[in-house]
């Protein structure tokens, strides 16, 4: 894709650019909310690039406008990442991604991120370092040559092949190894709703993995996990500690492409549920709290 040609009409060169950026948008804010696990921070990073591009002298002569605006938006998104990574360490509480909800019935064509943005490889994703982060995704995901990356991470190509590798290993090690299919994991959310629902322990507990990890994320606003719960048993234990959950009170929804709930508690506190599932049983167990990054989700 080439930027806007020359045209003595400058007005109709500028609708011509802004109509070719808006059709990068959907990708852009995929590479960036990737980066920054922040939907706000993406969007800041796609309008910030979007004005950048305005300022070009000679927008025309960019020879591909798409790794052009990728490679802004990378840029921009890993400056993002790292003054957020500062800001988490004073975090209360496990940090999750901000997540992307949507209505199982919403229509087709409504923007949404893609299916390689899941919450599970987001949540991988904040083991690495930014720099590993940065590589993996421009390269792995969107399709950026090392040439390209390098730029954006100021490494040399052959250093960010490294980076990209080890980032590759530790996905791979952290993703599921039997995932779902839609229809599989929207089964095993059900079941997982009707369990805690009737306070079936046994219910509940066959449905997690034995090695099932929950993390929650209040940051401090609402009441949430402080540390990080282990083990089938004790997990289903403690989720069964809660009030059971009233008909009215929960809903399956999507979650960044795949079944999850959005629920309120006795206290009129709003929760979002992202489950990874391997294997037929859930392995990992997101519960999204913190007000501030569910603005956009109505109940």
């Amino acid at each position: 894709m080439t930027a806007a040609g020359s045209n003595r009409d400058g007005t109709a060169d500028q609708d011509e650019l802004a109509r070719a950026f808006e059709a990068e948008r959907p990708r852009l804010l995929n590479v960036a909310y990737a980066t920054t696990g922040s939907l706000a921070e993406a969007e800041d990073c796609v309008q910030e690039a979007w004005l950048r591009l305005r300022r070009l002298d000679d927008p025309a002569g960019i020879r591909d406008l798409r790794a052009w605006l990728t490679t802004a938006v990378g840029r921009l998104a890993l400056d993002a990442l790292g003054s957020a990574r500062v800001r988490r360490e004073r975090y209360v509480g496990p940090w999750l991604p901000e997540p992307l909800v949507k209505e199982v019935d919403d229509p087709a064509d409504r923007v949404t991120l893609d299916e390689s943005v899941s919450m599970a490889l987001l949540v991988v994703l904040e083991r690495l370092s930014p720099a590993e982060r940065t590589a993996f995704l421009l390269h792995d995901v969107f399709g950026l040559s090392f040439g390209e990356v390098a730029e954006v991470v100021g490494r040399s190509p052959g250093a960010v092949r490294q980076l990209a590798s080890r980032a590759r290993q530790h996905v791979e090690q952290g993703l599921p190894r039997f995932p779902p299919t839609y229809t599989e994991q929207r089964r095993v959310v059900a079941a997982f709703v009707a369990a805690c629902r009737d306070g079936d322990l046994e219910g509940l507990v066959s449905v997690l993995d034995p090695d099932v990890t929950w993390r929650g994320d209040g940051g401090g606003k609402v009441s949430a996990l402080r540390h990080v719960e282990r083990g089938a048993a004790n997990v289903a234990r403690r989720l069964l500690a809660y009030a059971r959950i009233p008909v009215d009170a929960v809903r399956i929804v999507e979650i960044n492409g795949a079944p999850g709930l959005v629920m309120r508690d006795v206290g009129g506190v709003l929760s979002v549920v992202a489950f990874t599932v391997d294997g037929g049983r859930i392995t990992e167990l997101d519960v999204i709290r913190n007000p501030d990054k569910l603005s956009a989700v109505s109940f």
